[in-house]
């Protein structure tokens, strides 16, 4: 009778065993099983509990946390991909654009300080003599001590004829001084001379220089008008500088592209997870004169996505000599997809890839000619670029540090630009060999690119 009450509590334990087990690989397997309305649940229950319990959750409201939700999700996605609140998704569509209403200041935050990084050219702070460096404390008379980026730029931009009143603080004064402002169209161009400006001079070996700081909805159409302008003065080669340019629309780059290239040449393909991300992009135009014309391409780490979709469309159809250092590796799209309440989203839907199959993202373009420069000598190029050049030179390196302040300033002084002297000396030996006969030319240029 023992032993069979002894077998009959031994079965019913292990039924309850089998039985607790089957239960929670069931409960794990609906855990792990992706379903969206759990997960729904799951992120409910936390918002109304941070609502509840957090110290401070009188002060929120439920666009707060689901804003703040949407923007934490996108940015575990990759560095590319965010969540645009209504003001950044406007300032985006104004950078493409080219052109908005404000003063013309470029700031940044540094040290909790707004700070001037440049004035643009021809604008109502650049006149006012606002300059690099400079601190703006008040804006309209209130403090910016705590301002973010988002902010100041929201209140430093406004409708076309409004005022606003800046407190700008410089070193070399005594005293903040005040400076009232009339916000006005502004226009950004993207395509820039060998002096910062739209004028195109050639140099006295007849060659030309465009440099472009993006690519706009407009930079095409600027590139052309420097084209016609370079042309009309009997250019011979022609060095495009790419360095810095973080990109912008495929379309302008494709269209860029064309400008070099036959009909029918391929320039950038895309391939992405849905089938409706692939795209072959070739080009439609014809470059008629402009198709024998010698070039150079300069390239550094800030050069990215749309930049580098030129530079390995016209590296790889041997239409350009690449010259500089390894470009950025950002040849990921991101497709903008507005949302109701004027939002956006900017997510990563594709890859980008050269005419030869070669990926962009994370590897970036190889130069044909390495030519590294040190940071101080980049930082040198930037700083000549600024408006008023050697004029502002003392005031804007009154932010460095005085045991760097008189080696920037040798640097700025001395002119010197190792890549683009590089390039412009290869157009040059180019345009020698291409006066030999045809049967030597091959073996010149080759000698050229050692």
């Amino acid at each position: 009778m023992k032993k069979r009450l002894t077998y009959a509590v031994f079965i019913l334990s292990l039924s309850a065993y089998v039985f607790a087990g089957s239960q929670v690989s069931r409960l794990t397997a609906a855990g792990d099983k992706d379903d969206a309305y759990q997960q729904f649940e799951l992120f409910s229950r936390v918002l109304e509990r941070v609502r509840k319990d957090y110290v401070d959750g009188d002060k929120l409201t439920y666009r707060d946390l689901v804003q703040g939700a949407l923007k934490g999700m996108l940015g575990t996605l990759d560095p590319h991909s965010e969540y645009m609140e209504p003001l950044k998704y406007n300032e985006l569509k104004e950078d493409t654009e080219g052109s908005f209403s404000g003063v013309g200041l470029q700031v940044g935050v540094r040290d909790g300080e707004l700070i001037v990084i440049a004035p643009m050219e021809d604008t109502p702070a650049f006149e006012a003599g606002i300059m690099p460096g400079d601190r703006i404390d008040k804006i309209d008379g209130q403090s910016t001590e705590r301002f973010g980026m988002n902010e100041a730029v929201k209140v430093l931009r406004g409708d076309p004829g409004s005022k606003v009143t800046l407190t700008v603080y410089r070193p070399a004064w005594t005293e903040p001084k005040e400076f009232t402002l009339t916000r006005t169209d502004i226009r950004v161009y993207s395509v820039k001379d060998i002096n910062n400006r739209r004028e195109f001079p050639l140099d006295a070996n007849k060659l030309g220089y465009v440099r472009l700081t993006q690519f706009g909805e407009k930079t095409a159409d600027e590139l052309e008008e420097a084209l016609v302008k370079l042309e009309a003065q009997g250019m011979t080669g022609l060095v495009m500088d790419l360095r810095g340019n973080p990109g912008g629309l495929l379309d302008q780059a494709v269209a860029v592209c064309e400008k070099f290239l036959e009909k029918g040449k391929p320039i950038v393909s895309t391939e992405g997870r849905n089938a409706s991300a692939d795209m072959r992009r070739s080009s439609a135009a014809f470059g008629k004169k402009r198709l024998t014309l010698p070039m150079v391409l300069l390239i550094n780490g800030g050069s990215a996505s749309a930049a580098e979709i030129v530079t390995g469309c016209l590296q790889d159809l041997k239409r350009a000599v690449v010259v500089g250092e390894q470009s950025f590796g950002k040849g990921s799209v991101q497709s903008i997809l507005p949302l109701p309440d004027g939002s956006a989203l900017r997510l990563t839907t594709a890859k980008y890839y050269t005419p030869s199959h070669k990926v962009i993202h994370e590897k970036g373009i190889t130069p044909d000619i390495f030519v590294p420069i040190t940071d101080d000598e980049e930082a040198a190029i930037q700083l000549r670029r600024l408006p008023g050049g050697m004029t502002n030179i003392d005031e804007v390196l009154r932010n460095y540090d005085s045991d760097k302040r008189t080696r920037m300033l040798e640097l700025v002084q001395d002119n010197r630009d190792a890549q683009l002297e590089r390039g412009l000396d290869l157009l040059k030996g180019i345009n020698l060999f291409g006066q030999r006969p045809a049967e030597k030319q091959e073996k010149a240029a080759k000698a050229v690119l050692r």
